[in-house]
Parts: C-alpha cells; structure tokens; sequence
C-alpha cells in the first residue's frame, strides 16, 4: 500500500511540474514527454534498487550518466536542463522513500515550488538574452552597446561579441539587455502599408 501511495505522490508531484509550471509557459511537448518518461523510470528503477541488494550508489551512477548523454545529444535551454534535474530528483526522492513522509512530500513540494518561482515571467521578466548577427563589422565596443540599445529598446547589460568579419562586415554578438520601461522587444522591421 505505501508504494501505491509513493507513486501517486510522485504522479502527483510530476504532473504539477510538468502541466502546470512547464508546459504552460514554454509549450514544448517534446520535453513533456522526456520529463514523465525520465520520472517514471527513475521512480520505477529506483523503487527496485531500493528493495534490492544492488547498491543505490550503482543505480545514481547510472543515471547520472544516462542523462549526461541526454543532455549533450540534444540542444536544450539551460531552464530546461532545470526542469530536467527537477523530473529525475522527484523520481528519486519517490523512489527510494520507503514510505510516504512529510520530508518527502515538502522535498518534492521545495522542487517543484523552487522551479515555479525561479522559472515566473515575472522574475526578471524584462530581461532578455540574444545571439544577434549584425550587418556591421563593429569593432569600438561602447559604439557597438550605443547601438545595439537603440536598436533593442533597452540598456544593454552585458555584451560578449563572438566574432567580427571585417571581410564580409558582419559581427556576431550575445547581449544581455534590460529593456525600457513599458517596451517591449522589436520583432524585426516593420512593415509599413500604404494605401493604394
């Protein structure tokens, strides 16, 4: 009966994180998927290593280097490798309890309640990140900040330029930027219509 209980807790736990704090704000269903398939089988490995004679030091190992290989075969955001370590503690936390325990149950609630807090649009919400490519070669920084402000809307906080191509006249840069009061990020060119 308590392995019923630890497996709808962490049901419980997973589907909050992953339907209502994930999905929502970033809608990939691709990580949906990986998140409830990496829970449940860490829940579920975990579950016979802890009734088993083979160490948890031996299944831990394991997973940690399965989900190295995740993680470097395919591009995710850094807040998605977050998600991804969240997903694989809940199963863990589930899976080697031997009964359900407050502990348990408010270290899976500090999980999934950290992500949801550190993950809100509202924290931090007007700061942005970019990999721009630009159709200047700049090589003065502070005439490359001015510029990338006015063309941004906002003040930039850091800039790292990753390459200048003074044959094609090209710069690739990331920008950290805070953008200004009641504006929001520019799309691309607009396009103005006129009437016929």
């Amino acid at each position: 009966m308590d392995e019923l209980m630890i497996i709808g807790v962490d049901l419980v736990a997973i589907a909050v994180l992953t339907f209502g704090v994930y999905f929502p704000r970033h809608h990939r269903r691709d990580l949906v998927v990986a998140f409830l398939g990496v829970n449940l089988g860490v829940l579920a490995t975990s579950m016979v290593l802890g009734s088993s004679s083979v160490g948890a030091g031996l299944g831990l190992g394991l997973f940690g280097v399965l989900s190295i290989i995740r993680l470097r075969s395919n591009e995710i955001a850094q807040h998605e490798i977050a998600y991804y370590f969240a997903a694989l503690a809940l199963g863990l936390l589930s899976g080697l309890s031997p009964t359900v325990g407050w502990l348990t149950v408010g270290l899976m609630a500090l999980v999934t309640g950290g992500l949801f807090v550190a993950d809100h649009p509202r924290l931090f919400g007007r700061y942005r990140q970019q990999t721009m490519q630009l159709d200047a070669a700049h090589t003065d920084e502070a005439a490359l900040r001015a510029h990338l402000e006015t063309r941004l809307g906002g003040k930039v906080v850091n800039l790292s330029i990753r390459h200048v191509d003074l044959v094609n006249d090209t710069t690739l840069v990331e920008v950290r930027y805070v953008l200004g009061t009641g504006l929001r990020a520019p799309l691309g060119p607009s396009i103005e219509r006129v009437p016929v």
